[in-house]
């Protein structure tokens, strides 16, 4: 594990539970977990395994239906829901599988979107879309659409709107499951260099068992539970 010692997020006993007419089904069940600051977490598990539940408690876009949650140090249970809207702005980079491009935006749009609210000046927003989609290798796009893009180009669009607001963490959900192998290292690989270079912490949420091998930590988690733990090296 990274030489730090101060926990971004903990949290304690989480459980979510979903109401469905009679019936209830619990996503997750006392989940307990510390993300430190700059690290490689991964959650693997199968489809329903609440991955994807778990990811969206931890970026506040949810709240749990009980346990405690905290981003450096602050119980999300006391923001209020605007809190958190302030709190995902300006701390936490998503990044779907679904990538949740804006169809008629073009690429640099989709990027500059990110920016909207956060009082940079247009001068300054525009050095920074362009810049990542340098590094990404998608200036030669950024007057495109999304639908003009391969599978791949797209995520990469996605993780560009992620990172250009300089988010203290990632939190990506299956990020490269739509794509061919290849594809999917070469975005892994970017992932992880922006970790090691820019100390993000980054969370990813995958049922390839293959991603535990470049974490940090791998957490398995089981019909919402977290069943075992994998240091890096172990």
């Amino acid at each position: 594990m990274k030489n730090h010692i101060t926990p971004l997020i903990e949290t304690k006993n989480l459980e979510k539970v979903y109401f469905k007419k009679k019936a209830s089904v619990k996503a997750l069940d006392g989940i307990n977990l510390t993300a430190l600051k700059g690290e490689f977490l991964a959650i693997i598990g199968r489809s329903g395994s609440g991955k994807t539940t778990l990811l969206t408690i931890l970026g506040g876009i949810d709240r749990p239906t009980s346990g405690e949650i905290k981003f450096e140090g602050k119980l999300l249970g006391n923001f209020s829901n605007r809190d958190l809207a302030i709190l995902r702005r300006e701390k936490i980079g998503f990044i779907f599988q679904t990538f949740n491009l804006l169809p008629s935006f073009t690429v640099f749009e989709n990027v500059e979107s990110a920016l909207i609210h956060s009082g940079l000046t247009k001068d300054r927003i525009q050095y920074k879309v362009a810049a990542l989609l340098d590094l990404f290798e998608l200036s030669e796009m950024s007057n495109r659409l999304p639908l003009e893009l391969s599978v791949g180009q797209q995520q990469k669009v996605a993780i560009a709107r992620a990172l250009v607001k300089d988010p203290t963490i990632i939190l990506a959900d299956e990020p490269t499951g739509e794509m061919d192998p290849i594809t999917s290292r070469e975005i892994l690989e970017k992932l992880i260099e922006l970790n090691q270079k820019s100390k993000i912490t980054l969370i990813i949420a995958s049922h390839g068992k293959s991603m535990h091998s470049d974490a940090d930590r791998t957490l398995f988690i089981k019909a919402g539970r977290i069943v075992s733990q994998k240091e890096a090296g172990y």
